[in-house]
């Protein structure tokens, strides 16, 4: 006898329906077909051991199992729980009438209890698209599947449920979740503020202004300074997410096997990779590709700390997400892309030392080693970092005094202010949505300058031989200086203090 069951394979972040055919026929042996990778050859050990601790077998017939489309490699070991029904009902061991409503995927351990799989959101949208009416899945993921509305979810522990609700019309209790109240419940305040950070205005300034343009920034300066503090700050200043920014960034994360029991993620990535990463990691990829560190930092912020210190090779991988906000990982037989719109924060040491231009601190760095150290950064790339900041040790007269800085929430508010003005400016576009993702065009119908800015943006473009990027880089941040205040028109005081963000641009940085 022949019958289907529907599962899902997972590729990039869209999921595919695969339809697994069974077919019990007289003879013996099992044939399981439709290239499924070694973790589902070996399922129908699992199988057997779950189906015989649960009263069931695997009938020794001949059994024939297709996974179609026959020409897309399926992969992992969610697969089980489809498997095992279809043997059932080929095998007339249950009946099953309405099989074919119905997605089902799980992992199952040897007691038939399901264990946690893997793109559980992707798959429950496609569901939904695709007319199921229901998806069956582990309990692990059922409040991810269960953002998506219009499709019953149900989470089970056990094998022996999803029997009896085929066989017996046993109850099944379906999970039921308001994504929006879900969404606003977790909207919880992040645990860092900065109203722990003593002194340091003018880098939290570069920080505001970072966060309302959605700018990327490095920060420079010897040990102890501050920038790792700094950093990890930032993501309580950048406005809520929102909740389809909260959808996409949990489709990632789900893809991964990330998403942590709440289902929705409400607050915005903060990815720190430690600098031995390779760039597989770092973009994604791999034999099965995977998101890296850049689409895992989607819609919130990829802290890269001492920066000099990762791969050359590393560093210059992400020069094209870095434009595009996507980046693409192709293999011989297919290609995925993976979306990466997250604001890149770095910090370095201004030499291997540690310490540069401090007449107090002890020189240990030779020039010929402090250029080597700093050419690890390419211009391209420093190009693509629209503000660099040096950050100085704050004196011990700040870090002794009771006063307590300016909270998050205040200045978050601030950002989140300057945010709206720039939705509201780009809301015809739907891939600009804030200053940062500009283009060119954009860039000569929002900043318009008078005559005086512009000289003064000539004699800094001559002076520091800055780049036709460097330019576009300093006027998108007078645009968000602009619009922190409210003002309509970008004028020199706006474009000044854009000028002051180049450190690295300057001559005679080194020496």
């Amino acid at each position: 006898m022949l019958k289907k069951v529907f599962g899902s394979a997972v590729f990039g972040v869209e999921a595919t329906t695969i339809t697994v055919e069974v077919n019990v026929d007289s003879g013996i042996g099992y044939h399981l077909v439709g290239l499924p990778d070694n973790a589902i050859k070996e399922s129908n050990y699992r199988i057997a051991a779950a189906l015989q601790n649960n009263g069931y077998k695997i009938p020794g017939k001949k059994i024939t199992i297709n996974m179609a489309p026959a020409d897309l490699r399926k992969e992992g070991s969610a697969y089980d729980l489809t498997l095992a029904i279809g043997i059932l009902a080929a095998s007339k061991q249950i009946q099953a009438e309405n099989l074919e409503k119905y997605l089902i995927m799980g992992e199952l351990s040897l007691d038939g209890s399901l264990q946690p799989i893997k793109g559980a959101l992707p798959i429950a949208v496609k569901a939904r698209e695709e007319g199921f009416k229901g998806f069956i899945l582990s309990k692990h993921n059922v409040k991810e599947a269960a953002i998506v509305d219009g499709l019953e979810v149900y989470g089970i522990d056990n094998i022996k449920q999803v029997i009896n609700y085929f066989d017996k019309g046993g109850p099944l209790e379906q999970t039921i979740i308001n994504t929006r109240d879900e969404f606003y419940k977790n909207l919880e305040f992040p645990e860092f503020d900065f109203s722990d950070v003593k002194g340091q205005e003018g880098i939290k300034r570069c920080m505001e202004i970072a966060a309302a343009g959605g700018h990327n920034i490095i920060l420079i300066g010897p040990p102890g300074a501050g920038k790792t503090m700094l950093a990890k700050r930032l993501p309580s200043i950048l406005p809520p997410m929102t909740l389809y920014e909260a959808l996409e960034t949990t489709k990632i994360h789900s893809v991964v096997g990330r998403v942590k029991d709440s289902g929705l993620m409400a607050q915005r990535p903060f990815r720190s990779p430690h600098h031995t990463i390779s760039d597989v990691a770092l973009v994604g990829g791999g034999a099965f590709p995977q998101p890296g560190e850049i689409s895992l930092s989607h819609n919130g912020v990829l802290f890269l700390d001492e920066l000099p210190e990762f791969k050359r090779g590393v560093l210059e991988v992400l020069r094209q997400p870095l434009e595009d906000r996507e980046v693409t990982i192709s293999r011989a037989k297919f290609t995925v892309t993976y979306p990466s719109s997250f604001m890149l924060v770095a910090s370095m040491n201004p030499s291997p030392g540690g310490y540069f231009n401090d007449p107090n601190a002890p020189v240990t760095s030779s020039p010929a080693e402090m250029q080597r150290y700093l050419s690890k950064i390419s211009g391209p790339l420093l190009d693509r970092i629209d503000i660099h900041i040096e950050v100085t040790p704050v004196p011990f007269e700040k870090l002794s005094e009771d006063r307590k800085g300016e909270t998050s929430v205040d200045i978050r508010k601030r950002v989140t202010k300057a945010r709206e003005i720039q939705t509201n400016r780009f809301k015809e576009s739907d891939v600009v949505h804030y200053n940062a993702q500009m283009n060119t065009k954009q860039i000569r119908k929002y900043c318009l300058l008078d005559e005086a800015s512009k000289q003064l943006l000539k004699t800094a473009m001559e002076r520091l031989n800055l780049s036709a990027r460097a330019y576009d880089r300093i006027l998108k941040v007078s645009r968000t200086i602009a619009d922190l205040e409210g003002v309509e028109e970008v004028n020199g005081s706006h474009i000044s203090e854009a000028i002051q963000y180049r450190s690295l641009d300057r001559e005679g940085w080194l020496g």
